[in-house]
């Protein structure tokens, strides 16, 4: 079973967001990196990017599969975790420890839209 973590916000398609004030930090959950097995590739935006929420900002690639990260708010990328694009792997080692990118979020509101963590238990264990 896949862990999921009290406190953080999800998406559908499967990423995760904390909120440390105005800024989001956005990775992808611990389901998705098992369901995607061996992560080899992370395509993660540039800082200054812009993204609206339910918008492509990169994509993840596994031996098994490829897949697009959806951009759970609105917002400006201010930081790229630039180790979990050298290493992949440290998305299998633990998802919510090593996330994709922080956005400065121009509509905070959009974080109440997403599933706590027992909406997406619930949403995964379909």
């Amino acid at each position: 079973m896949s862990k999921v973590i009290e406190g953080l916000r999800f998406s559908e398609s499967h990423e995760w967001v904390k909120v440390d004030g105005n800024i989001a930090i956005i990775g992808v959950s611990d389901f998705a990196q098992a369901e995607m097995g061996d992560i080899t590739y992370v395509d993660a935006p540039d800082i200054d990017d812009e993204f609206a929420q339910g918008e492509e900002f990169g994509a993840l690639e596994s031996v098994k599969a490829s897949s697009d990260l959806i951009c759970p708010v609105s917002g400006t990328v201010v930081e790229v975790n630039d180790a979990v694009v050298d290493s992949p792997e440290l998305v299998n080692q633990d998802a919510y420890e090593n996330w994709i990118i922080k956005v400065q979020m121009s509509n905070p509101a959009e974080v109440d839209e997403l599933m706590d963590a027992t909406a997406y238990s619930e949403f995964t264990n379909k």
